[in-house]
């Protein structure tokens, strides 16, 4: 649940100067419980990548989102690519790779 939107709009007079760039800035804060193996696991990537334990998490959230979207894509091509096929096995096996990919799994 966002707590705050954090603006970053300077004076009215640099405002000016940036236009729509301050709208762009603006964050939407959330705070997050974690399993403590996690926050252990989340502070030594965010040593690793010498960053934030907040922007290691953010980097955590977007990459996994976009591994999520790779695997769908990917399924639903192989999905076409096996629609023509009439082979049962395959068919399981698909549903099991939709399952996982709805689920989380």
């Amino acid at each position: 649940m966002p707590h705050s939107k954090v603006s970053t709009r300077p004076g009215a007079r640099s405002s000016r100067k940036l236009g729509k760039q301050a709208a762009a800035k603006s964050e939407v804060r959330y705070t997050v419980g974690l399993a403590p193996g996690l926050a252990n696991q989340v502070e030594r990537y965010a040593k690793t990548a010498d960053t934030s334990r907040s922007k290691a998490i953010a980097a955590l959230v977007r990459l996994g989102l976009e591994g999520q979207q790779i695997r769908k894509r990917e399924f639903f091509k192989n999905l076409k690519a096996n629609l023509d096929n009439n082979d049962p096995g395959r068919e399981e096996q698909l549903v099991d790779e939709f399952r996982a990919l709805i689920l989380g799994r």
